[in-house]
């Protein structure tokens, strides 16, 4: 797993390479908790368009971000999912808290 990140004009763009899973969960936790605590902005947006597998526990990184930064008020939106990402945002509904934007 590999994440990269800037802020422009106040949004957080975030991108995941590779597979998100129960291997690269802890890094993939640990990597966005430290980017979200030491920038200023008031938006993310994940491009999710190099990620090419996730699972649940994947999912459980997602939305554990989600919870930590709704208590901040920071929205979090999806970016270019591939297409098993996009399977799976809709089936879980993920979208209804992290709306895909395009």
């Amino acid at each position: 797993m590999q994440i990269k990140n800037r802020v422009h004009n106040g949004v957080m763009y975030v991108l995941l390479c590779g597979e998100l899973d129960e291997h690269s969960a802890t890094y993939t936790r640990l990597t966005l908790d430290e980017m979200f605590s030491s920038e200023k902005f008031n938006k993310i947006v994940i491009d999710l368009s190099e990620l090419v597998f996730m699972d649940s526990t994947g999912i459980g990184v997602l939305i554990g971000r989600y919870k930590r930064m709704k208590d901040k008020d920071i929205p979090i939106y999806i970016a270019n999912p591939s297409k098993h990402a996009e399977k799976i945002f809709k089936m879980t509904g993920l979208y209804d808290i992290m709306p895909k934007i395009v």
